[in-house]
């Protein structure tokens, strides 16, 4: 009797408990399986290419980096290769960034069980997946850039500068977000500057204070 092939995923997440559960849940389909799971960026290349996976599931923050930057980079090397952007956030930017760096799909953390086991057979078959609330917020963005007034001041921000206010946001000080993004403390400080002057803020009380309500707004 031939054994049907299972469809291999790599999971990027540097989150130990979910990439446990999430590990479970593929793991009960008859036809997915995992078949491995890193947790820093600089490891995804590696494990690709010792495990050649069908598909891989990347978490938009990691430890080392930002998801859509590492989704830019696979693209560029496995060109065909499916991608599944796993989100804790419920912002529609970080969607669109997504889907337009290469990502076949985008999906929250706290979907439920069917919509994440949809969404891996959705991108698996070549289709594009996004969830009804991300499709609406989404359109919504789109729909709302069309008038410079209703533009936000976030769509101006490179990725890298996007995952520097993020971590701003969520607390970290500059020494500790150059540790977490392997770059010099003098590199993060060009970027606060930068996200002053695009941001219009003068001071980084300022922009500390603008990346916290940030946060809060698109945290779950």
């Amino acid at each position: 009797m031939v054994v049907p092939k299972k469809d291999q995923i790599l999971i990027v997440d540097d989150h130990p408990i979910f990439c446990l559960g999430m590990s479970e849940l593929i793991n009960k389909e008859e036809d997915l399986e995992v078949c491995g799971s890193v947790e820093l960026m600089k490891k995804a290349i590696p494990a690709i290419d010792s495990l050649k996976p069908d598909l891989v599931i990347i978490d938009i923050s990691l430890k080392d980096g930002n998801g859509i930057e590492l989704v830019q980079d696979l693209k560029k090397q496995y060109e065909g290769l499916p991608i599944l952007m796993l989100s804790m956030y419920d912002e529609s930017l970080y969607a669109e960034r997504a889907l337009l760096a290469g990502a076949n799909g985008y999906i929250m953390k706290q979907e439920a069980i069917p919509q994440v086991v949809e969404a891996i057979r959705k991108v698996l078959s070549g289709d594009i997946y996004a969830s009804n609330t991300v499709k609406e917020k989404v359109f919504k963005r789109l729909t709302n850039q069309q008038t410079a007034d209703s533009k936000s001041p976030l769509d101006i921000l490179t990725n890298r500068e996007l995952e520097v206010l993020r971590l701003i946001g969520a607390g970290y000080s500059t020494r500790e977000i150059a540790e977490r993004l392997h770059l010099s403390i003098k590199t993060i400080g060009t970027y606060r500057e930068n996200l002053k002057e695009k941001l219009k803020l003068k001071h980084f009380t300022e922009l500390v204070k603008f990346a916290v309500h940030w946060s809060d707004e698109i945290a779950y």
